[in-house]
């Protein structure tokens, strides 16, 4: 399942961000690659400990842990903090898999990544290139959001982000220990709660709604892992 989750942060906010972004001290990218990812990742990253990216990165999370569809859709247990990174001057990473678990940096805690995100801080307008190209049951998708929107995706899917051969894309990734492991039993979640709340919406007195939605929680209840 691909989520597509709009404006996280203003138009404002994503101006202020940029700012700051543009005028911090990047380090190559292949300080969080792992052997494999190195030979392929060609970018520039803010190291985890980066006081501009905890900043970032904690305003992320505290909107994303209020935001009704990513939680719906995510169902999050665990998550490895925001990484900042910057593609430019021909900066790419070919096609690769996330490493299965995450451990941050300074920390005992391990984070299983089954879902991977994506938070553009760049309009598709300044620069060229830089798509995300995910490969999934449906096919390839390419996607290159508005700054300010959130792209959420498995974190088993063969993914690449094309090289910018004009201008920089700055964005932030992370990756989401799910409660639920299995991404199309997250899937079958998500469109019932989607569902039990349109409903909700249109119908809030209909006598099926409890029915649903006692079946969405013995559904939680039989596949959830904590």
């Amino acid at each position: 399942m691909l989520l597509h989750i709009p404006g996280l942060f203003s138009r404002e906010e994503v101006q202020r961000i940029r700012k700051a972004l543009e005028q911090a001290d990047w380090a190559d990218g292949k300080i969080t690659a792992g052997f494999q990812s190195a030979k392929a990742k060609h970018n520039l990253q803010l190291p985890e400990a980066h006081p501009l990216a905890q900043e970032i990165g904690a305003a992320m999370l505290e909107r994303l842990w209020k935001h009704p569809r990513f939680m719906s859709a995510a169902l999050p247990h665990k998550v490895f903090p925001p990484l900042l990174n910057c593609y430019t001057a021909g900066g790419s990473f070919d096609f690769h898999i996330d490493n299965a678990v995450r451990q941050p940096k300074g920390s005992i805690e391990r984070v299983r990544t089954d879902l991977s995100s994506t938070l553009f801080f760049s309009d598709p307008d300044e620069y060229d290139g830089g798509e995300l190209e995910i490969q999934d049951t449906f096919g390839t998708q390419r996607v290159k959001l508005p700054a300010g929107d959130l792209v959420l995706y498995p974190g088993t899917s063969l993914h690449k982000v094309n090289a910018v051969t004009r201008g920089a894309r700055y964005a932030s990734f992370f990756w989401t220990q799910s409660l639920v492991r299995e991404d199309s039993q997250r899937a079958l979640l998500f469109e019932m709660d989607e569902a039990i709340q349109q409903l909700t919406r249109d119908m809030p007195d209909h006598p099926s709604l409890i029915r649903l939605t006692g079946t969405y929680h013995n559904l939680l209840r039989r596949w959830v892992e904590v």
